[in-house]
C-alpha cells in the first residue's frame, strides 16, 4: 500500500510531529485515554488530534470501540511509517546531542605498533589534556584483533579493509611510501640516477614472505617501476626495517610516517622522491552500533583533523 492514496483527500499543509506522535501513542496503548496520558493529553484533546488527522489523511486510521481501538489496514501502513520516521528522529537528536557531551569513562583502543607509537601517542596526550575524565587502555600490536570479542571500543589500522559487515572502517588518513637510506650506507655505497640499478642494492625487506619482495613505485609522470633482485634481510617489523636503515645496513622501502623524524634529523636520506609507492590508508574501525560513544567519535574526529593535514 502507498501513502499516495491519502493525498486525494487531505488538505494541504504538513502534519506535526505532534499529531504524530499522538496517533503512534494511541494505537500502542489500544485506547484515547492511555495514548492521550502519555502525550499528556486530555480523552478529549487525544481524539481531536486523531480526527483532524485522519481528516487531513482522508482515511480512518483506527477502528474504534467502547473499550479500545484497533488499526484498520490503512492505519496499519501509517502506523509502521509514523514509527520509523520518529525513531530516525530521534536517533538523529542523540547523535548530535553527543556531540556535545564530554568523553567519560574508559575509551579502549588497539592500534597498530609502529603507527601507534609513532603517530597516536603524541596525539593521545592532546587528547587527555582536552578531556581530564577520560582514562585510555590502549594496546600496541599488528595481530588482527576481535573488537567486539576483546571488548576494545576502536581500532586504528593500516592497509586495505576487508568488507566486515559488523564493523565500520572510517578512513583518516593515507601515507605513502618512499625509498630511503642512511648518509652512511650512501657514503660506501654509489647509488646512480637510474632507480632500477636499486636491484643491485642491500635492499631491507618487510615481511617473512619470499614472495613479497618486490617494490612496486609509480612516478609522478605516470612511469611504474618494480624493483626485485637482492634481499638478503627481512624484517616482521617495519620500526626494524627503518633501524636497520638508519644503521646503514642496507636500502629500504618504507611509509612516510615512519622515516619522518629520522628525515629530519637526517638519519635517512629519501632516494628518488618523484617515486611513491601506493598509498597506505589508516582506518579507523569500530562496531557497527546505532550510536557511537561519545568518546569513541571525539576520538576519531580529532585523528581526522590532525591527520589530514599531515
Amino acid at each position: 500500500m502507498s501513502i499516495q492514496k491519502f493525498s486525494t483527500h487531505h488538505s494541504t499543509g504538513s502534519i506535526e510531529l505532534n499529531t504524530m506522535r499522538t496517533f503512534v501513542a494511541i494505537a500502542e496503548a489500544g485506547n484515547f485515554v492511555l495514548g492521550g496520558k502519555k502525550m499528556g493529553l486530555t480523552r478529549s484533546a487525544a481524539g481531536k488530534s486523531l480526527a483532524r488527522l485522519e481528516a487531513h489523511l482522508g482515511t480512518r486510521l483506527l477502528h474504534r470501540t467502547t473499550r479500545r481501538v484497533s488499526l484498520t489496514s490503512d492505519g496499519q501502513y501509517f502506523y509502521e511509517r509514523c514509527t520509523q520516521i520518529l525513531s530516525d528522529i530521534e536517533d538523529a537528536e542523540k547523535s548530535v546531542r553527543q556531540d556535545d557531551m564530554e568523553p567519560k569513562g574508559t575509551l579502549r583502543l588497539t592500534v597498530t605498533a609502529a603507527f601507534g607509537r609513532i603517530v597516536i601517542l603524541p596525539l593521545l596526550n592532546k587528547f587527555l589534556k582536552q578531556w581530564p575524565h577520560l582514562e585510555v587502555e590502549i594496546s600496541f600490536t599488528d595481530r588482527i584483533v576481535d573488537l567486539v570479542e576483546e571488548g576494545f571500543d576502536l581500532a586504528i589500522r593500516m592497509g586495505d579493509m576487508p568488507n566486515q559487515s559488523l564493523m565500520i572502517a572510517r578512513p583518516i588518513a593515507k601515507y605513502s611510501p618512499y625509498i630511503y637510506a642512511s648518509p652512511t650506507y650512501l657514503a660506501e655505497n654509489e647509488i646512480t640516477e637510474d632507480i632500477t640499478a636499486l636491484e643491485e642494492q642491500q635492499r631491507l625487506i618487510y615481511g617473512l614472505n619470499p614472495n613479497s619482495s618486490a617494490w612496486y613505485l609509480h612516478q609522478e609522470n605516470g612511469k611504474d617501476v618494480t624493483i626485485a633482485g637482492t634481499q638478503r634481510l627481512r624484517f616482521d617489523s617495519g620500526e626494524a626495517v627503518k633501524d636497520a636503515t638508519v644503521e646503514g645496513m642496507g636500502v629500504a622501502f618504507l611509509p612516510s610516517f615512519l622515516a619522518v623524524d629520522d628525515l629530519q634529523k637526517n638519519r635517512l636520506v629519501k632516494l628518488f622522491p618523484e617515486y611513491s609507492g601506493k598509498e597506505i590508508p589508516i582506518h579507523a574501525i569500530y562496531p557497527n552500533r546505532k550510536h557511537l560513544a561519545a568518546k569513541v567519535r571525539k576520538f576519531i574526529d580529532m585523528l581526522t583533523i590532525n591527520l589530514q593535514n599531515h
